[in-house]
Formats: C-alpha cells, sequence, structure tokens
C-alpha cells in the first residue's frame, strides 16, 4: 500500500485557515464583482472583516487604508483580498516572534496558561516534543492538579516523547508540585521546564490565588523565572480570546500566546485583532492534532492564507 505523502506546513496552513478564509473571501467576491469602491462598498467590507472576526478598529482602519488609493474606483474581489493581506500583515509582523529558549537558565522555565479546553496540555506535549529535535533536554510538570484528566494527557505525551513528568495525585498543591519539579529539573539538569497549570476561570479569585502562589514559589528558586509565561487560547472562541487576554494578564505576566484551534473556526482573523490590540509576540499556531500541526507563527504566509490568497 502506498503511503499518502504528508503535506508540507503551507498546505496545512492554507487548509486549516480554510474556513476563515472562505468566509472572509466569499463575502469580497460577492461584494466586489463589477463594483466601484463608494461608501456603501466600503461599509460593507468593513462589516465583512468584523464578523470575520478582525476587531472594529482594525476593521475600520483597514478599510480606510484601502480607500486612500482606491475610492470611487472599479476594483476586483482579487486586487481587495491582496489590499486586504498586504494591510493585515505589517499589525501581524511585530508579533512573529519564535520562542527562545535561553540556555543561561538552568532549566528554561515555561509557565503555560489558559482556560480549560483551550489545548493547553496538547501545546505542551507539542512543545516539548519541538524543542527536543531542537536538542534541548524537557521536563513536564503537571501543574493542573485538580483534573486527573489533565495530569493523565501529560503523562502520555511524557511517554510519547520520552520525557520525564512530575506528577502528584489529583487536588495535591499545585506550588508544591512545581517547587519539585524546579528542583528535580535541576538534579537532572533539564534545559528546559515546561510547568502546566489550572484553567477553571469560573472560579476566577481562587484561580488567580493558586497562580499567585504557583508564581512565588518559582521566584523564591529562581528570582527571573518564569522566564516565559504562554498565554495558550483556542481560536474557536473567537472575540471572547480578548477578555481572556485581559483576565490572564491581571493574573500572570503573560509574555506570550499560542493560538490553537485554527483548523476548527472560522474566526481566525481573530489572531490579527489580538495582534493589533495587545501586542502581545504570537509564538506557534495549531491548525491540527498532529504533533508537527503546531509551528511558529509566520506573519505573511498567515496574512495571504487567510485572504485565500497562496502565501
Amino acid at each position: 500500500m502506498t503511503e499518502t505523502p504528508k503535506k508540507g506546513w503551507l498546505a496545512r496552513l492554507k487548509e486549516g485557515l480554510s474556513r476563515s478564509s472562505n468566509k472572509l473571501t466569499g463575502g469580497i467576491t460577492d461584494l466586489f464583482t463589477k463594483r466601484k469602491l463608494d461608501s456603501e462598498a466600503l461599509e460593507e467590507l468593513e462589516e465583512i472583516l468584523i464578523t470575520g472576526d478582525l476587531g472594529v478598529e482594525t476593521a475600520m482602519r483597514v478599510s480606510e487604508q484601502i480607500a486612500r488609493t482606491r475610492f470611487g474606483k472599479e476594483v476586483s474581489p482579487e486586487e481587495i483580498r491582496e489590499a486586504v493581506a498586504e494591510q493585515i500583515t505589517p499589525i501581524l509582523e511585530p508579533v512573529a516572534k519564535p520562542l527562545e529558549i535561553d540556555g543561561a537558565n538552568s532549566p528554561h522555565i515555561i509557565l503555560v496558561c489558559g482556560v480549560n479546553g483551550s489545548g493547553k496540555t496538547t501545546t505542551i506535549g507539542k512543545m516539548a516534543k519541538q524543542l527536543q529535535e531542537q536538542g534541548h533536554s524537557v521536563m513536564l510538570a503537571a501543574g493542573d492538579t485538580f483534573r486527573a484528566a489533565a495530569v493523565e494527557q501529560l503523562k502520555v505525551w511524557g511517554e510519547r516523547n520520552n520525557c520525564p513528568v512530575v506528577a502528584r495525585d489529583t487536588g495535591t498543591d499545585a506550588a508544591g508540585l512545581v517547587y519539585d519539579a524546579i528542583e528535580r529539573a535541576r538534579t537532572e539538569g533539564a534545559d528546559v521546564l515546561l510547568i502546566d497549570t489550572a484553567g477553571r476561570l469560573q472560579n476566577k479569585s481562587g484561580l488567580m490565588a493558586e497562580l499567585e502562589k504557583v508564581i512565588r514559589v518559582i521566584k523564591k528558586l529562581d528570582e527571573s523565572a518564569p522566564h516565559d509565561c504562554l498565554l495558550v487560547l483556542d481560536a474557536t472562541v473567537g472575540q471572547n480570546a480578548h477578555s481572556q487576554v485581559e483576565v490572564f494578564k491581571k493574573m500572570v505576566d503573560v509574555s506570550g500566546l499560542v493560538l490553537t484551534k485554527l483548523d476548527g473556526t472560522a474566526k481566525g482573523g481573530v489572531l490579527v485583532a489580538l495582534a493589533d490590540k495587545f501586542g502581545l509576540p504570537v509564538h506557534a499556531i495549531g491548525v491540527g492534532e498532529g504533533i508537527d500541526d503546531l509551528k511558529p507563527f509566520e506573519a505573511q504566509a498567515f496574512a495571504r492564507n487567510l485572504m485565500g490568497l497562496d502565501a
């Protein structure tokens, strides 16, 4: 039986963003077939971009920029798609920053946050594999001690990647577990320690207290840590991602974002809105379940694929 050749990242990105791009490009094609860019068309374009989750302010600014050179002219759907991609690329470029491991840290401690169901644990598993491929030794800490499923899932990733997992019984104090994990990572000479955390937003004050305690414990052992605090966001929540960033920024010093499940949504445009509003580095995006479906974020490739154009 012949094996199906594995698709390259750009092909997977295009496929993964197809729901989002179909929503945006469909609207643009319907609007600009044999149509001048007049005030009404401009308003409708703005509406298409807003419903594509680019956010009101971003949509208005992009539309205004396009109008500057094209107002009153007959434009094709392709021309508008190219123009939108051109306008959103500079919004995305400053945040497209791969995660960097500092060898001076021993270990480099990465705290991973996000609401339950955002894809935190899976992201940790995929990142662990990729960091190992870059030559780093990795240890995982199952800091979401409230959910037995999260602990079990992390153990599975640990086995799959052949990297040690520090875990305790469900209900154990998360800060105590993190303390043990850092000590063990130091003893065993791990380059990177990835720490999973709870994400029960229903009980915000309890979660905040727990995260603050975890960070205090980390800082006791290493004042400069955590060296990264990643917030994992599920793209399918669309505009709700904004409030998640706001909430977690109050709890922890969020240093970067990872957006997952872009393949399962038509709301991929939210990444543009997040970049525009918060300016936080977007380290990686996920467009599938596979271990290779989480990759560093590339601004131009994303912008063009979002508008249904070849990257």
